[in-house]
């Protein structure tokens, strides 16, 4: 399967926190899957070819959660 997976460590408190994250990466055309885990503090992002690395980036820190790193992983 083509796309690319990214890997975030977000700083979320609560599971209000992780549900934020999740409605916003949700609602953006081109995620094909999310895992967040709120006890690693990590959110894990399958896309299509056509969303790029920023666009998933600033979604996620439109939600004010602190982004402490972030990559591509495949």
């Amino acid at each position: 399967m083509s796309g690319h997976k990214y890997h975030f460590d977000v700083t979320m408190s609560c599971s209000g926190c992780s549900g934020a994250v999740n409605r916003v990466l949700t609602k953006l055309d081109g995620v094909s899957n999310i895992d967040i885990s709120l006890e690693k503090q990590t959110v894990d992002v399958a896309t299509v070819d056509s969303l790029d690395y920023d666009t998933v980036y600033n979604t996620i820190a439109k939600t004010g959660k602190k982004i402490n790193s972030g990559k591509v992983v495949e």
